[in-house]
């Protein structure tokens, strides 16, 4: 009589994480490349979009920094470049406003990624995507440990 030993499950790797995130990633840009728009202005725009009005310039800077693991310098280009396309704009020296062309941008590829996403995420158990939420934070966070470690 044979046994059947049963397969285990694969081990989801720094490589498997990558490329899901680079899938993504993809799909996103085709969306924002329609509307002029590139993924690091997208990433700096939600911050203010989402924020409960104008934000310190300083703290938008840290967020895109923290989010995109760039230098303040290309974060703060990133941020000017919004402002002269009118997709943000100043409020006295150091506070950042969402203008209503930005808003708009915003709530357009939103909607134009949320049935892509939709799909994406359709029929994976709700158990499943908690505990790779739960897994994704604290490989985040121990990578996030590790960069600052390197770069002090």
């Amino acid at each position: 009589m044979t046994t059947s030993t049963p397969t285990p499950s694969p081990v989801v790797g720094p490589r498997d994480i990558a490329l899901a995130h680079y899938a993504g990633r993809a799909l996103l840009e085709n969306v924002l490349a329609r509307h002029g728009v590139t993924f690091q202005q997208s990433v700096t725009l939600r911050v203010v979009a989402v924020a409960e009005g104008p934000i310190e310039r300083e703290r938008l800077v840290g967020g895109v920094v923290g989010s995109l693991k760039i230098d303040a310098a290309e974060a703060g280009a990133v941020v000017d470049e919004l402002i002269a396309t009118d997709l943000l704009a100043a409020e006295g020296t150091s506070r950042i406003r969402i203008t209503d062309g930005g808003r708009e941008l915003y709530a357009t590829t939103s909607a134009a990624t949320a049935p892509i996403t939709a799909r994406i995420y359709d029929g994976i158990p709700t158990e499943d995507l908690a505990a790779a939420g739960r897994v994704l934070r604290l490989i985040t966070e121990r990578a996030d440990a590790e960069l600052a470690a390197v770069t002090r």
